[in-house]
Parts: structure tokens; C-alpha cells; sequence
């Protein structure tokens, strides 16, 4: 009976959903989007789409996100709103990270990338612009990813910081107190393998076409570039989602080592009492403030 219930809200949700979206202009880039969707199936094997492809679009959102945050450091202005002051970058510490990132991107992540080829040919997952998901029903299915890599995140991020294993693998991670965004990916192989199992569960589970592989990678990466940014900028558009954690949140994790484990929601943290460090601090220094007034 609950079971119907719940089918009945999700249905009658899809339909207003639906009706809102056929009341919004035509979007302008719909038809660009279609023909260069088009030419790259027709020009492309599957496998290079799923594997190539994907590679480029990982790559290439990860760095092009990354930039904004590279440059705050050669602009004053963009000082204030940095969160740990008195850790600026450093080229050395950058240089590092990146050396890492290319091992982990090209000889850890490209090989996982060219398994989706052989997912989407075992369970038949569709490439063709007439079964695309609608942009609502795409997102839907972001943010179930989202929901389930954040649980995953989580529980076995809680469990590499035991002190029995932190030291063998999570401490790579947190060789940079005061986070930036290049380093969002910086992190030990076993690292990469393990939590990364948490982005792949969602794409397991709800996978219906292959664009979701690129919508999915590309909103895991604006947030977790996002929380290791080691900025809170105004007006972040991120901030509006419910729950959402931020870099406020996870600038504390790296700083204080201890509490704040999820990636992307803070419902986790607050249920086990994670984040009670956090809220400590941020009391503290709004007294603090409150003084200096």
C-alpha cells in the first residue's frame, strides 16, 4: 500500500515536472547540441566514445573547474574570502599535486573509464540522441548518484581515517591542510579505488543512457572542486541546495582532521554526531567576532 503511495507522489511529481518543462522557450542550443551529438555518433565508435570520450570530458571539466581557484591566488582581492588565511599555496605543493593527479587520472581512473564501454554494451545502455533522458528526468538521476556516492563517501571515509589505516592510505589526502582545488583528486591509489567505488554504484544502478556518464562526472567534479576550493565566494549558487555541504564544511575536515566525512550533504554528519567539532568551532568564532565588533 505504501509502495503504491510513493508510486502515485514520484508519478503525479514527474507529470508537474513535465507540464512546467512544456511551458518553457525552446532551449536555443537544443538543436547545436543534437547535430554535434549526431556527428560524433556517426564519426565514433562506441568505444571511443566511452572510453576516449569520457576521458576528455573528465579532463577537461576537472581543469577548466580548477582554474577560477588557481587564480584567486594571484588576486588580492579574492583574499578575504579565502578560508585559511594564513595557508596561502604554494607552487611547490601545487606542482606536486599535479604530478599525482596525471598518475591517478591516466594510470588508476583510465582504466575504470575504459570498463564503460563493456557496462554499456552488457546492459545495453543507449547512445542515440531519441532515447536521451529529458534534462529533469537527467538530473533525477544525478542526484540519486549524488545520494548514494555521499553515503558510500561517508562510512568508508569514516573508516580510512581509523588509526589503525590513516597513515597508510587517507593521509596522502590530507598532506594539504588548507585544501585547493587541483587537490579535490590528490589522493593515495587505494584512495581512488575505494571511494571512487561509491561514484560507480549510482551509475550501476541508474544508468538509462550515456549522457548520464558525462552529467553525472561533471556534477560530482563542480562539487568536490567546489568544497576543496578553500574559498567561500558569495552568492554560491551551490549553497541553495538543501543540505549541501560546501567548502566551509570540508575546509574544516582538512584543517581539524577529525568529523565532517561526507562529500556532498551534511545529513550524514548530523545524524552520527560527526560534525559536532565543526559547530563547536563555528560558535566559537562567532564570539569571537562578536568581541572585535
Amino acid at each position: 500500500m505504501a509502495a503504491n503511495g510513493s508510486a502515485g507522489i514520484f508519478s503525479s511529481a514527474s507529470l508537474a515536472v513535465e507540464y512546467i518543462d512544456s511551458l518553457l522557450p525552446e532551449n536555443p542550443l537544443q538543436e547545436p547540441f543534437k547535430n554535434a551529438w549526431n556527428s560524433m555518433l556517426n564519426n565514433y565508435t562506441k568505444f571511443q566514445i566511452a572510453t576516449w570520450g569520457s576521458l576528455i570530458v573528465h579532463e577537461a571539466v576537472y581543469f577548466l573547474l580548477c582554474l577560477p581557484g588557481f587564480l584567486f591566488q594571484f588576486i588580492p582581492y579574492m583574499k578575504k574570502y579565502k578560508i585559511q588565511k594564513d595557508k596561502p599555496e604554494s607552487f611547490e605543493g601545487q606542482w606536486k599535486c599535479f604530478k599525482v593527479l596525471l598518475f591517478n587520472h591516466f594510470c588508476i581512473q583510465l582504466p575504470l573509464i575504459c570498463g564503460t564501454y563493456y557496462f554499456t554494451e552488457y546492459f545495453n545502455i543507449p547512445y542515440d540522441w531519441e532515447t536521451m533522458p529529458r534534462w529533469y528526468a537527467l538530473l533525477a538521476r544525478c542526484l540519486g548518484c549524488a545520494v548514494i556516492e555521499d553515503t558510500w563517501h561517508y562510512f568508508l571515509h569514516r573508516l580510512l581515517h581509523h588509526k589503525r589505516i590513516y597513515k597508510y592510505i587517507h593521509k596522502v589526502h590530507h598532506e594539504f591542510q588548507a585544501p585547493f582545488g587541483m587537490e579535490a583528486e590528490y589522493a593515495h591509489p587505494l584512495e581512488t579505488l575505494i571511494l571512487g567505488t561509491g561514484f560507480f554504484i549510482g551509475i550501476l544502478l541508474l544508468c538509462d543512457h550515456v549522457v548520464l556518464l558525462w552529467a553525472w562526472v561533471t556534477i560530482r567534479l563542480i562539487e568536490t572542486i567546489d568544497v576543496h576550493s578553500g574559498y567561500d565566494i558569495p552568492l554560491n549558487p551551490l549553497n541553495l541546495i538543501p543540505f549541501y555541504a560546501g567548502s566551509r564544511h570540508h575546509d574544516f575536515h582538512h584543517m581539524n582532521f577529525i568529523g565532517n566525512y561526507a562529500s556532498t550533504f551534511t545529513w550524514w554528519d548530523r545524524l552520527f554526531g560527526t560534525d559536532s567539532q565543526f559547530n563547536a568551532y563555528n560558535e566559537k568564532m562567532k564570539k569571537m567576532q562578536k568581541k572585535t565588533e
